[in-house]
């Protein structure tokens, strides 16, 4: 008996045609035509409730019944063609984006409103180079500057770095690669930390370092006081970013014979390194912004301090409020100019943070790509020349004495 075996010829990469590429999330013709009608329908219904039946003020009343009649109307018009779980699907769908579009209006809003508010005093170079040492509330815009509140800034922000970075980082490496009923304990304090009022770590320091130690406000109290802030948010971004390590280059480490702490130098700590450095961000960017803690604890002053355990050091958040409390119309676009560059840094922050953070952990850039490509060339060199010498012959006694 003979058995034939069919074989089915598989059609060359040319052979087929390949039509037009399907467009898989395009919006369909009907769902643009149930948007535009639920939104004429919500405009209608809004202006006739707040312009024809009960005449009320307010554009913010009008959104709001806008709104509502918008998602009503365009669960209506969805349901006439889709069952419950696509209407669910749609109107969430709709409060994400309406929520995400009124997020990003209010930040527009409040950096348009800060830069235009802050105008008159941006352009001029002595606003970023002087003092307000020698510079009275009623003199023009063309003397004094913030200076000294950039530099008390950036002094304050180092020294909480140096505690933060090492202790938020370690502490983050403790939950993850030890555990345990401690760690859990750790987690819940960070945890509960995260939510704590500023002022409340303000008074914590005054108590603990002004009152008992340094009997006198200074940028290291108000730095401490930043770190306490600071702390919370790295430890939860890094215990974030640790967990997204992937446990088989833990475990690859372990069948090498690795021990615990160099699988964690060499393998754990490079493959999240993008994250960590977006925790550290996220944190400073925390850190630069916080005012009731520094107000307790690091005092005011118009005269640059470069000693930040002695005398009173100011920084921008608070020198933004010593400019606002006065009714002199100069310093108030003073205080609008330094809240302009305060939140110019924290989004350039957070722009930096979004950036480096945009890839996974184990997840290489380009220039890390061809760089470990390069290495994987000069490893196959090396290979290959390798067992050319030890087929001729020629090649050492021992591996390790092998020369590329």
């Amino acid at each position: 008996m003979t058995t034939e075996i069919i074989r089915t010829q598989r059609p060359e990469p040319g052979d087929t045609p390949v039509g037009p590429r399907r467009a898989i999330r395009a919006i369909r013709v009907d769902d643009r035509f149930n948007l535009l009608g639920a939104a004429g329908a919500a405009i209608a219904i809004a202006t006739l409730l707040f312009g024809w039946i009960t005449p009320l003020s307010g554009v913010v009343g009008w959104a709001i019944i806008a709104l509502l009649a918008f998602i009503g109307v365009y669960a209506v018009l969805v349901g006439l063609s889709a069952d419950r779980i696509e209407v669910m699907d749609r109107v969430m769908t709709v409060l994400f984006a309406t929520a995400g579009t009124v997020l990003f209006s209010a930040l527009i809003f409040v950096v348009a409103f800060t830069l235009t508010r802050g105008q008159e005093a941006l352009p001029h170079l002595t606003f970023f180079f002087e003092t307000m040492q020698v510079t009275g509330p009623l003199d023009p815009l063309t003397q004094g500057g913030i200076f000294h509140a950039v530099v008390g800034t950036l002094i304050q922000i180092g020294i909480a770095l140096a505690v933060t970075i090492p202790l938020g980082i370690t502490t983050a490496l403790f939950l993850n690669e030890v555990g345990g009923r401690f760690a859990r304990f750790v987690r819940t304090i960070s945890d509960a930390m995260t939510a704590l009022p500023s002022i409340v770590a303000g008074l914590f320091v005054y108590s603990a370092i002004i009152l008992l130690i340094t009997h006198q406000r200074s940028g290291f109290a108000a730095a401490m006081a930043i770190s306490v802030m600071m702390l919370p948010i790295i430890i939860r971004a890094s215990d974030v970013v640790l967990r997204l390590v992937p446990g088989n280059l833990r475990e690859a480490a372990y069948a090498l014979g690795s021990s615990r702490w160099k699988t964690v130098w060499t393998v754990v700590l490079p493959t999240a390194r993008s994250g960590l450095v977006t925790a550290v961000i996220l944190g400073t960017a925390r850190g630069i912004g916080e005012t009731s803690p520094v107000l307790l604890t690091s005092g005011i002053t118009s005269s640059l301090n470069l000693n930040p355990f002695s005398g009173p050091m100011i920084s921008l958040p608070l020198q933004v409020f010593d400019f606002v409390k006065s009714p002199e119309p100069n310093m108030i676009a003073r205080g609008f100019g330094t809240a302009a560059v305060l939140l110019l840094v924290v989004i350039t922050l957070f722009s930096i943070a979004r950036v480096i953070g945009g890839r996974g952990p184990g997840i290489l850039s380009d220039r890390q790509q061809r760089a470990t490509r390069d290495a994987s060339i000069r490893d196959i060199q090396r290979i290959t020349i390798s067992n050319d010498r030890r087929l001729r012959g020629t090649a050492p006694a021992h591996p390790k004495e092998d020369t590329p």
